[in-house]
């Protein structure tokens, strides 16, 4: 099932050198900077369970195709918002997800699943109705095993760090846990320099319209003793809840605004905060205030040096009975049009040029790679392309990012791969995918003269490993 060549050209001469060049980077250590497995798994290193819950509910990538096709998330043992019975038995939740794997044939959801099944646990069958207790059976008798639990997988898989996202009301006990444990080797499992780090995501407290925004506000509060009554108390809580998460490992946040817009206003940010504190924001305000805490958390940045991630451009929770039924995340949302170059200026012309100011660009809207996305990340210092995202980390999102990006801004304007997985389990099949996206894309520009064979193999290293690791300040 897994062929040696795959995702390689098919052109014999650049399928040889795309081989050759995969080689180098086939065995480096995983550099996984951002994602979103739970700290608690690899901290409490409780046996996975069953194969269901482990594949298939939790994954919207898999639940949002079979949704497509008429299979409700109840179904597929997806937790009801309100608490109205899903199927529990994993057997039937595995069945019927075998029943419906046909319509996932070419997709990357497939690939990395037929990577998982086969490198990690031993399957070299097809999935599919006559297989699928076989399967399930397999698995099983897997994950009770010790060398199945999450840390040592985490070890087998190479991976070398792990970023976990968490909100600034989070508890972090995960992370102290993970520093606790004696890793070996010199290198602990959580905190700075840890195998496990996390990163300080605010969206949830930056949306006044989020539901439940005033009770997280109080919570960041309780956690950090400032009174954020005030919006000058509010910037002092999140900068002292930033320390605790750089102590937690972190080098990044995440922002995932519906817009890449900003605001450099603090006047008009405390305003609005207050507004929003007494329910009198309005629609215009609430879309307005994530853009001006972009710049505030840019000015942050300068201070404490931790990376911004930018995610704009996903409509979240697009289809309502969806949201209603099943809550957030569950596979309902939407890729939007995004506009960067106008959006970004304020803040880009307060920190753009700033030596301890890092961003990183990401997209869900491809059509800006060309035209935005790489002009930006080679015009400043400070401006990195992330990797493709979501909707387009497949083979073909890929190639398009870099025949896109490459040639206006280069390949060390670009940040490297990032999974962004909850799929604890199919890290190792994400990364094997890109390294072998880039190693073809690689191989082609070898095979028309335009770069060497030594050129090609540097940066197909550098890509995998040694870019994620410098821009997203894992090197320390």
């Amino acid at each position: 099932m897994l062929h040696p060549d795959r995702l390689f050209p098919a052109d014999e001469r650049t399928r040889a050198i795309a081989r050759e060049l995969h080689q180098h980077t086939a065995d480096l250590p995983l550099v996984s900077p951002h994602g979103h497995v739970d700290p608690r798994l690899i901290a409490e290193n409780r046996p996975f369970p069953d194969p269901a819950r482990l594949f298939v509910v939790p994954d919207h990538y898999l639940t949002r195709m079979l949704y497509a096709q008429g299979v409700r998330p109840d179904e597929l043992g997806v937790p009801s918002a309100a608490g109205e019975p899903s199927e529990v038995d994993g057997r039937t939740i595995w069945r019927r997800f075998a029943e419906h794997y046909h319509l996932f044939r070419g997709t990357p959801s497939k690939l990395w699943l037929d990577h998982t099944f086969a490198e990690v646990f031993g399957i070299y069958k097809e999935l599919g109705p006559d297989t699928a207790d076989e399967f399930y059976d397999h698995l099983s008798a897997r994950l009770a095993e010790p060398a199945y639990r999450p840390r040592a997988l985490f070890d087998r898989f190479n991976i070398e760090v792990l970023a976990t996202t968490e909100s600034p009301v989070d508890s972090l006990e995960p992370h102290a846990a993970l520093e606790a444990i004696p890793a070996g080797g010199g290198r602990r499992w959580g905190g700075r320099g840890g195998k496990v780090v996390t990163t300080f995501r605010p969206d949830n407290l930056v949306e006044p319209g989020w539901p439940g925004w005033r009770e997280r506000v109080d919570a960041l509060a309780a956690i950090t003793g400032e009174d954020t009554a005030t919006f000058d108390g509010f910037l002092t809580a999140l900068r002292k809840r930033r320390r605790d998460f750089i102590a937690a490992g972190a080098t990044c946040t995440d922002h995932g605004n519906l817009t890449a817009r900003t605001e450099d206003d603090p006047k008009a940010a405390a305003e609005i905060y207050a507004r929003a504190l007494d329910g009198e924001a309005g629609e215009a305000e609430i879309l307005r205030f994530p853009a001006l805490m972009l710049v505030e958390f840019a000015r942050m940045s300068v201070d404490d040096g931790l990376v911004m991630q930018l995610h704009p451009g996903s409509n979240r929770n697009h289809n309502q009975w969806l949201y209603e039924g099943w809550g957030r995340d569950v596979g309902g949302d939407i890729p939007n049009t995004t506009e960067y170059t106008r959006d970004l200026k304020p803040l880009l012309d307060a920190f753009g040029n700033h030596p301890r100011f890092r961003i990183v660009l990401y997209t869900l809207d491809e059509t800006v790679f060309s035209r935005e996305i790489a002009p930006l990340a080679g015009g400043y210092a400070s401006v990195f392309a992330g990797a493709p995202w979501w909707f387009l980390d497949s083979p073909e999102g890929m190639r398009r990012f870099r025949e896109a990006v490459h040639e206006t801004a280069g390949f060390y304007n670009t940040a490297g791969f990032v999974d962004d997985t909850r799929a604890f389990c199919s890290i190792p099949a994400r990364h094997d995918l890109a390294r072998r996206v880039d190693a073809s894309y690689l191989a082609r520009l070898v095979a028309e003269h335009r770069m060497t064979d030594a050129e090609a193999a540097d940066v197909a290293v550098d890509l995998a490993y040694h870019l994620p690791r410098k821009i997203y300040g894992l090197e320390t």
